[in-house]
């Protein structure tokens, strides 16, 4: 049912009547709400005119409920109820308790959660939960401070704080190409078991999207593994499954430790490749600053 704005009584009108109705009392419900008593009285005169019946008999100095003021009061103390306390839930959870990062699953696994306790051990008192997904932010069912998702995914109304640069090359196990001198040239790429990552829809660079850009002619397709999760198809180019496209912020630390390394030297630059946001109209709360701040410097 579509709400309109003249099917609604006037709302400033709904508390001094409700106040009036429990209290039973002009002056008391003026008081309590912070009115004059004229004010009061004068709301709820253009609430019984917008309505077109009496709330209210007025008998010796004292406000009773008409059987259409009483049936009226039910509704909209509820309803006045139903709005307070969930109001009061979300200023709870919004001014108290975690600050909620959301971050895609790649991101992390593989960049955040070796850094976070960095994080920890310089800020004890804020407190960080992670909240990760592969769905992109405009599927979030549960609220958010700050999000981390590649450029480019859907966003929403969710506004981009910062934007930080990533690179896309090709990564493999030492295994997996033991024996053969590297680097290898992109003419023997065709060769290799090649690993795909494929969502729906295609946000991220494919093999023949990063060999477009890097003004190549070959083209791949769909030869080789098709992987619907990122990191399933990173635990299989660790096994020694074959060589996938990698982004530089989440295999970094796979190359410093030697589990994977760069079977060729070209690579994609992305300048914005991954950023940061932050839900629309969402007065930043404590510590969200300093967790921002510190993502920055991580990031950059």
């Amino acid at each position: 049912m579509k709400i309109t704005r003249k099917a609604l009584p006037p709302l400033a009108s709904l508390l001094p009547f409700e106040a009036t109705a429990r209290l039973g009392s002009v002056t008391r419900a003026a008081a309590e709400i912070g009115l004059t008593q004229a004010a009061v009285s004068k709301q709820i005169r253009v609430l019984e005119d917008d309505i077109g019946t009496a709330l209210f008999e007025r008998r010796n100095r004292a406000v009773h409920l008409t059987d259409d003021g009483r049936a009226f009061f039910r509704i909209v103390s509820e309803a006045l109820m139903s709005i307070s306390a969930s109001a009061t839930e979300l200023r709870q959870r919004y001014r108290d308790g975690d600050i909620i990062l959301r971050s895609q699953l790649c991101e992390g696994l593989y960049w955040l959660m070796p850094r976070l306790a960095g994080f920890y051990e310089q800020y004890p008192k804020i407190p960080i939960r992670v909240s990760v997904s592969t769905e992109p932010i405009t599927e979030a069912t549960e609220r958010f401070d700050l999000a981390l998702q590649t450029t480019g995914r859907d966003s929403g109304t969710a506004v981009a704080v910062f934007a930080a640069s990533d690179d896309v090359f090709p990564v493999c196990s030492p295994d997996y190409l033991r024996g053969r001198r590297i680097p290898l040239s992109l003419e023997q790429l065709p060769t290799l078991r090649l690993l795909h990552h494929e969502v729906h829809p295609q946000d991220w660079v494919r093999w023949d999207d990063w060999l477009a850009k890097l003004g190549q002619e070959i083209r791949i397709e769909d030869r080789g593994a098709v992987y619907d999760s990122y990191p399933m198809m990173m635990q299989a180019v660790l096994e020694g499954h074959g060589v996938a496209l990698g982004w530089r912020r989440t295999v970094d630390h796979h190359l410093k430790a030697g589990t994977l390394i760069r079977p060729f030297r070209e690579h994609l630059s992305l300048p914005d490749g991954l950023t940061i946001y932050q839900p629309a109209n969402q007065r930043m709360r404590n510590g969200v600053s300093v967790l921002l701040n510190w993502l920055k410097a991580e990031l950059s």
